[in-house]
């Protein structure tokens, strides 16, 4: 192992231990670390972004291709309009990039969202649920029971008493069994984080130890 790898990883193992040091109090040296992390993190992406938008798909189409592209002009004017922001005066112009921004990416997102979530859960319920290969009828029935005791929890238009109330109820504890699934998958991959930093402290950081002592 080279002087340099071993620089990395204590340098790597410095900053690990310093964001652990949260655990025990806020303190500066994981105020240090945060504030350092933040700033990388920033200048990486103020750097790619440069790269990847604003040379590759903005400066170079429009003055060294062939058939300059002049139409993207529109969008880089309304992309220097946003920094008007950091004018009083001027501020208010910084609303028409932000508003074709914002309009464009919900007509987009709505597209996506329609294609990727919506019709495809629509397709899932309506389809035979399978197990073990084959359709299972009762699988099939507890989907679209959850999906239709759901929908009726989110229907306001009468008030959830008797029949309606009781599938609204039930509605609930689809709703509940649904967020406890997406935050036990939230924690296992934060403990799968934590996991791959405790095996480099005890692999690698420590494992270096025997080849400066």
């Amino acid at each position: 192992m080279s002087g340099m790898e071993l620089f990395q990883i204590w340098i790597m193992a410095f900053f690990t231990l310093a964001i652990f040091s949260f655990l025990y109090k806020d303190n500066p040296i994981y105020r240090f670390a945060e504030h350092l992390y933040a700033g990388v993190s920033v200048g990486y992406y103020i750097g790619l972004y440069w790269d990847t938008v604003i040379v590759q798909q903005l400066w170079v189409p429009l003055t060294q291709s062939k058939v300059p592209e002049y139409w993207l002009a529109v969008p880089g004017i309304m992309g220097v309009l946003m920094f008007s922001r950091l004018s009083s005066k001027y501020s208010w112009m910084a609303r028409i990039g932000l508003a074709f921004i914002m309009g464009n990416t919900a007509g987009v997102f709505l597209l996506s969202q329609l294609h990727g979530n919506v019709i495809g859960q629509m397709q899932g319920t309506m389809s035979p649920q399978m197990a073990n290969g084959s359709p299972n009828a009762a699988l099939t029935a507890i989907v679209v029971l959850g999906v239709i005791a759901t929908l009726i929890y989110f229907y306001f238009s009468k008030e959830h008493t008797g029949a309606l109330g009781v599938t609204a109820k039930v509605g609930i504890w689809f709703i509940m069994i649904s967020f406890g699934a997406h935050f036990g998958y939230t924690v296992m991959g934060r403990i799968s984080l934590l996991i791959g930093r405790v095996y480099f402290l005890y692999t690698d950081w420590i494992g270096s130890f025997s080849q400066i002592f």
